[in-house]
Parts: structure tokens; C-alpha cells; sequence
């Protein structure tokens, strides 16, 4: 089967060895996804505005590989804030409100940088 990497220019794809997502046929596994925390849009203590970056810049990711936000059927969010569960889940229920895919939300002690609150994984199958 053909593999797609899609790669999004950070210099941590050549450091670490990954790209933001691989697609094997109809099945796209999309790498864990912070937030761009810019200071003004989203902040370092916005939970919520973090969690739309994200979903925002995926929805992007997925089209690049000809899928959509409805083929995730399955997304993993970490928090180093459990207690920004309400934040995290509005913003996560306004792209997948109607679709529904499984969903896990981890508390952990630290994500990459102490800016980010919110981390995001996502599994994908496009129908045939």
C-alpha cells in the first residue's frame, strides 16, 4: 500500500524523526498536536482557544490527505490540567458534536513546553 507523510516544516520532523501525519491506505494516524500559542488569539492559559488551534490546524492535515474532521474515529487528549475538562470538551464538541469518534482525556504531569496545556492525537479511516 501506498504511504503518505505529510510534514509540516518543523525542524523537530528531522530532529525526532516523525512527520504530523501518515496515511496507509484509508487509515491516517495524526501525530500528537499542540497548539501554535501566539500570546494574543490563544494563550498560555487558555485551555479552550489552545484546543481550537488544534482541531483548526487538523482539519487542515486531514484535507491535505483528502479526508475530514467526520473520518476521525478516535482522538486522544493529554492535559497537564485535568480540571480544564469543560474548556477542552466545548471546544472538541464543536467539530465533532454530530460525528462522535471515541475519545480519551488524560491528565499528565508535563507536555514539551510549559505553554502547552493541551496535546491531541487522532485516528482517521476514510470510507472506500
Amino acid at each position: 500500500m501506498k504511504r503518505e507523510n505529510i510534514l509540516t516544516g518543523s525542524p523537530w520532523e528531522d530532529k525526532m524523526g516523525y512527520c504530523r501525519a501518515v496515511r496507509i491506505g484509508n487509515v491516517i494516524e495524526v501525530s500528537g498536536t499542540v497548539a501554535i500559542v501566539d500570546g494574543e488569539k490563544v494563550k498560555a492559559d487558555d485551555a479552550y482557544a489552545q484546543t481550537l488551534n488544534i482541531l483548526e490546524r487538523i482539519e487542515k492535515v486531514l484535507e491535505d490527505l483528502n479526508a475530514e474532521m467526520k473520518d476521525v474515529i478516535r482522538t486522544r487528549i493529554f492535559t497537564t490540567e485535568i480540571t480544564s475538562f469543560e474548556e477542552v470538551a466545548r471546544a472538541h464538541s464543536t467539530f465533532f458534536k454530530d460525528t462522535k469518534p471515541a475519545t480519551g482525556f488524560y491528565e499528565v504531569s508535563k507536555l514539551v513546553a510549559p505553554e502547552y496545556l493541551v496535546e491531541i492525537e487522532f485516528t482517521a479511516i476514510v470510507a472506500e
